[in-house]
């Protein structure tokens, strides 16, 4: 109980101090729009093409404006040697990473839920024929891009290079989850079934998710301490 408040608070910190300046989501939703729109005007809106690159679009301009909202989690601290502080306070590290990847998830659904009608309209697709499972599928895939990128996030926080240095390495992790997440998407917002073969890139979202998040809750006293 006492790990769960800890946690809840080190997101709540997070949320209202993105919130008072909105710098990352205002970034972050920036750039996914600018993807959108101008793929629009490459590609033929309402287009079977379009139709069978719709997830892949999708969870490419989710990943990239991500990568402007993880990379904010422990930058955020640096100034006045906040996060010396946290990492003194009596929490465990365990409980500062969780509290974070909470932050990120919920920046990133918002900015997912702002760009989905966005898209929706520009490349005339009803995404919301499947709305339960197409949630299921946001929601498992954000929360492994949330786990990999925190993790990646403190790992880079002192970096110089950290806004190159955390797609290089978040990316390459990320593409198991994201191959099922781009799969799946494209099958839902186009409304086909999907069959008994294509269950599987749920469960592998699942797994993906219990194990990556198992191992930084594990490890991440290492990441954060050194």
């Amino acid at each position: 109980m006492r790990f769960a408040r800890q946690s809840l608070r080190i997101a709540a910190k997070d949320l209202r101090a993105e919130m008072r300046t909105k710098e990352a989501l205002n970034a972050a939703l920036a750039f996914g729009v600018v993807i959108l729109v101008i793929f629009s005007f490459v590609l033929d809106p309402g287009s079977e093409a379009i139709r069978e690159m719709s997830g892949g679009l999708l969870w490419l301009t989710f990943v990239f404006a991500g990568a402007l909202i993880l990379n904010r989690a422990f930058a955020r601290e640096l100034p006045n040697d906040c996060l010396d502080t946290l990492l003194a306070a009596p929490l465990s590290g365990a409980a500062l990473f969780l509290g974070k990847t909470l932050a990120s998830f919920v920046l990133l659904i918002i900015v997912e839920g702002i760009c989905l009608p966005i898209f929706g309209v520009l490349y005339d697709i009803n995404w919301l024929l499947q709305p339960g499972l197409l949630a299921a599928v946001l929601l498992l895939a954000t929360w492994g891009i949330s786990v990999i990128g925190t993790v990646f996030s403190a790992l880079t926080v002192n970096l110089r290079l950290r806004e190159l240095m955390l797609p290089m390495l978040v990316y390459p992790i990320m593409i198991p989850a994201l191959m099922a997440a781009m799969r799946l998407t494209t099958l839902l917002v186009t409304n086909e079934p999907i069959s008994n073969d294509d269950w599987i890139w749920f469960r592998l979202l699942i797994g993906f998710d219990i194990i990556f998040t198992s191992l930084a809750l594990g490890l991440v006293e290492i990441v954060l301490i050194g």
